[in-house]
């Protein structure tokens, strides 16, 4: 129940004497009250920090959202110009194709004209191929009857070389005198050594043509008289025995180097 408000008791009882100074004031006097603003403070404090927090999360959020998306329109833009340059290359390759087959048509064409051209010079070779049979024959006999003459004649040389080894052991005895080849079939290279009393090692030759029947001297070293030496090749032409004709024309260097 609530009690009736008495003004001389609320006057008189709480003020103080005004003379005392030591009298306690009415504030002091009043009952304390609460009023929660510490847990206030901390609660705002609290709150502040989750909204900053919550504004610093959502501004990485943008920043990030915003950077992945630079990225996929960069991603996207490589993409177009990917395909773009794939379109390029597809139409170059197409291009290319288009080429190839209008060369290898142009390049048919010259086939099927050359497969005509050879057939026909095929059907004319085949004309002319009896023809050469007939001549390859013909000619394969000539071959064996010369092979034949050939055979003959070269059993006649045999025989003729061993009547003329121990002859011609004698002149590279008794002549100092080797034979070579003068580098053509019609031509032997008669060599003497020994055959200078200053110089033994020094060599004095000639060469002597047999493509006929009669001998023909063509280069001598050292030089010789024409005129002895077509004599001594009368000789030989004459009397067909060599072995003289090597004997003189030994000497007849020996003679000139003297």
């Amino acid at each position: 129940m609530a009690s009736s408000f008495e003004p001389s008791l609320s006057t008189s009882g709480m003020r103080p004497p005004l003379a005392s100074a030591d009298a306690p004031s009415m504030a002091d006097s009043l009952p304390s009250i609460n009023f929660g603003f510490e847990d206030l403070r901390n609660r705002m404090t609290q709150f502040t920090a989750k909204f900053d927090a919550f504004i610093e999360r959502g501004r990485k959020q943008v920043l990030e959202e915003k950077n992945q998306f630079r990225i996929n329109l960069a991603e996207l833009q490589e993409d177009d110009r990917m395909r773009q340059r794939d379109i390029e290359i597809i139409n170059s390759k197409s291009q290319t194709h288009e080429q190839i087959l209008q060369k290898e048509s142009a390049e048919a064409a010259e086939m099927h004209a050359a497969i005509s051209s050879i057939t026909l010079e095929h059907d004319t070779r085949l004309t002319k191929q009896d023809r050469l049979k007939q001549q390859i024959a013909e000619a394969q006999k000539a071959v064996n009857q010369r092979l034949e003459a050939q055979k003959i004649h070269a059993q006649q040389l045999d025989a003729q070389s061993r009547l003329n080894n121990p002859e011609l052991e004698f002149w590279h005895d008794k002549l100092c005198l080797r034979i070579e080849g003068a580098g053509r079939e019609d031509r032997l290279k008669f060599i003497y050594s020994h055959i200078s009393e200053k110089d033994w090692e020094y060599e004095a030759w000639f060469e002597l043509g047999t493509a006929s029947r009669d001998y023909e001297v063509f280069h001598t070293r050292p030089k010789l008289d024409r005129e002895a030496l077509e004599r001594e090749i009368d000789i030989v032409n004459d009397d067909r025995n060599f072995g003289e004709f090597l004997k003189r024309m030994r000497k007849l260097f020996v003679e000139t180097l003297k």
